[in-house]
């Protein structure tokens, strides 16, 4: 199988279920932050395997999650396909709830906001936490178009965004390098 096809040498693409689309529409840049997010995921594994097993294991499994999460977005909406890829459900988003308890129970409680940044590991989980609010506002406004987005979908990127930040702190912590506090020009 050959990676080029030049089908899309036209600006369109094709969806799971027949429908051609153009490249720039609004289901397209969705799963197309889906999988930018999916590669920002990639970065963080590189830092956090030193930090944690654990954590690198949640985060491959919550790649995984995001690969069938964007074939859901880059089926046709509206009609029933079976890609053969499982859909993200209640559950997984539970698993995502179990995860935030978890790393929030090492951490010291947040008293004021913090700027990215820290340990690189901590610097690209907030990188990666940025991505999926992108990504999570592409999937409200195909929601709100009508588009045929579940909101399962739009909860596991919302919670998915806070288990990043926490995760981003753990790293910080674990590290051994202090969160970096937000200072208002008027407080400086």
């Amino acid at each position: 199988m050959k990676i080029y096809t030049k089908t899309g040498d036209k600006g369109e693409t094709g969806l799971f279920g027949g429908a051609r689309v153009s490249k720039a529409s609004s289901r397209v840049d969705a799963y197309g932050d889906v999988d930018e997010l999916n590669s920002a995921l990639g970065i963080c594994r590189a830092h956090v395997t030193a930090l944690d097993a654990k954590v690198d294991a949640l985060l491959g499994g919550i790649q995984s999650e995001l690969f069938d999460l964007g074939a859901e977005l880059a089926t046709t909406p509206h009609k029933k396909v079976d890609t053969g890829v499982p859909r993200i459900e209640d559950a997984h988003i539970e698993r995502l709830e179990r995860a935030i308890d978890e790393a929030e129970s090492e951490l010291e409680p947040l008293r004021t906001f913090i700027l990215p940044g820290g340990a690189a590991a901590a610097a690209h989980l907030h990188l990666a936490r940025t991505i999926c609010r992108r990504a999570e506002r592409k999937l409200v406004a195909l929601s709100d178009a009508a588009e045929g987005v579940r909101g399962e979908l739009v909860r596991y990127l919302n919670r998915l965004s806070d288990l990043l930040f926490v995760l981003a702190r753990l790293a910080n912590a674990r590290a051994g390098v202090a969160d970096v506090p937000w200072i208002g020009r008027d407080r400086g």
